[in-house]
């Protein structure tokens, strides 16, 4: 079986029945197309499973089933469960799928200002290069603007202005990565900054300060921008290489991934506009200062490294059962499910009250 051919050939009905899984009311007639819908699903989704090696094909032909399944049977959803299971599974899972993208992007980066802020010192064709001027003390000097730049204003307006700056960047990263250039564009322009702020700090004989007032948020805030980097690329990699589905698929399928990345990233980068607006200009020890900033920096990366893992293959192991029990019983036992709530439902529609008897809601 093409089944490449066999997706897009079914596609439309798939779409269908998840918009009608999604609907908050149905009419008797939307009613029983979704029972009908899910029915056929379920039955086609038996028969991927013996031709599809992509899991993540199956894991969203079975996340639509899941959906449909709950409103034939009439099961209430729970808005802050599903908020709580995002933050949970939907988005340390994406993040983790992502990490051999993300990663990479933070090595160039680092390698990238490394070699800046190593060239930069003493060294006057980077200062032609780049335009920079002979004396940078009003940047570099101790109470200069790289340290007033944090303290200048109130914390809580600061840390809100960092929050919407760097979410803007991050939003920038992901959704110009389906051009690829632009992003990586972005991102080399954030590592010129960083390592030439870095090598003019060094020349100035304050390396120390940098770091002190960087490492307090920049750890996470960095680890968030890489994260929006690399997935933004791989979305646009997903177009040039999109595996075995269509194109279209393809990058229908990472993009909702990619704006699963995108809502978490908006609560990383809160937290880390949080700590450069209260952390970073307090009068803490420099040591307590680094010391909480690498903290967070090493929760999130367990956030995403274990819970995200695990999350990533209940998954896996979640599609995987949905196949094995759809086919080991040829889709019956779900077609009984559909059977039973259609009867249901006709019942429902025959007495005009199909809309609590049924519990399609």
């Amino acid at each position: 079986m093409d089944v490449d051919a066999y997706s897009l050939a079914h596609r439309r009905s798939w779409e269908r029945l998840d918009q009608l899984a999604k609907r908050r009311k149905l009419t008797g007639a939307e009613a029983d197309e979704l029972i009908v819908l899910y029915r056929r699903t379920s039955q086609q989704l038996a028969r991927l499973q013996s031709h599809s090696p992509d899991p993540q094909l199956i894991a969203g032909l079975s996340a639509i089933l899941t959906r449909a399944r709950a409103r034939v049977l009439g099961t209430k959803s729970d808005t802050w469960a599903e908020i709580g299971r995002f933050f949970t599974h939907g988005f340390p899972a994406a993040v983790y799928r992502a990490w051999p993208w993300w990663v990479v992007t933070a090595l160039l980066f680092i390698a990238v200002s490394t070699v800046l802020a190593v060239w930069v010192p003493g060294s006057g064709d980077a200062r032609e290069l780049f335009g920079i001027p002979s004396d940078n003390s009003d940047l570099t000097a101790q109470g200069g603007q790289f340290e007033t730049y944090y303290t200048e204003h109130p914390n809580d307006a600061f840390a809100a202005q960092v929050w919407t700056n760097n979410a803007w960047v991050a939003a920038i990263a992901l959704f110009t990565g389906i051009l690829i250039l632009p992003a990586i564009y972005m991102m080399f322009m954030n590592a010129l900054n960083v390592g030439i702020t870095a090598g003019l700090m060094a020349e100035a004989g304050r390396l120390d300060a940098f770091f002190g007032f960087i490492l307090p948020h920049g750890a996470l805030e960095l680890t968030a921008v890489f994260v929006a980097g690399g997935a933004g690329i791989k979305l646009g990699w997903t177009l040039v290489d999109p595996g075995r589905l269509s194109r279209l698929e393809a990058v229908a399928r990472q993009g909702r991934a990619t704006a699963s990345i995108a809502v978490g990233l908006v609560v990383v980068l809160f937290v880390s506009g949080l700590l450069e607006g209260f952390v970073t200009p307090s009068s803490l020890p420099v040591a307590l200062r680094v010391a909480i900033g690498l903290a967070a920096e090493a929760a999130f990366l367990a956030y995403v490294f274990v819970i995200g893992r695990r999350a990533a293959q209940e998954q896996d192991g979640a599609a995987r059962a949905l196949i094995e029990s759809v086919s080991a019983s040829g889709g019956a036992h779900l077609a009984g499910d559909s059977a039973s709530a259609a009867g249901d439902t006709a019942g429902a529609v025959r007495s005009e009250q199909w809309q609590t008897t049924s519990g399609i809601r």
